[in-house]
């Protein structure tokens, strides 16, 4: 069992199944909604509880998903594509160690200027 949180706590989740490994996505939205690029887990919607979800919002961010966040302290923890049956989590709002490694990154294309992808991990454009 996996339990997290947004900064202020007014959302609160536990996972009692599996994550997928952490995906970096380096797409414009993320970029701009994390201010960097954003670092996902995931899990089958079934795992994922909610505990607290006083302050949780959706936006939506396109036409294919949304993207939660908290929206007393701004804190981004989740993206939920249409018709999916996961639900990403933001890797940071995870409580204590993880367990969980960097298996590579999305949307390279569309990185920042201002940083190069080094590390060896797999890239997708």
């Amino acid at each position: 069992m996996k339990k997290g949180s947004c900064l202020c706590g007014g959302v609160a989740f536990e996972v009692d199944g599996p994550l997928r490994q952490v995906v970096a996505c380096h797409c414009g939205q993320c970029r701009k909604q994390s201010g960097h690029y954003a670092a996902f887990t995931a899990c089958d919607d079934p795992h994922l509880t909610f505990t607290r979800q006083d302050t949780l919002t959706w936006y939506a961010a396109s036409d294919m998903a949304k993207r939660g966040f908290c929206k007393e302290c701004g804190s981004l923890l989740f993206w939920k594509g249409h018709g999916r049956s996961y639900t990403s989590i933001a890797a940071g709002a995870i409580d204590g160690p993880t367990g969980l490694h960097l298996e590579g990154h999305i949307f390279c294309a569309d990185k920042g200027d201002y940083y190069e992808i080094t590390d060896g991990k797999y890239q997708r454009a």
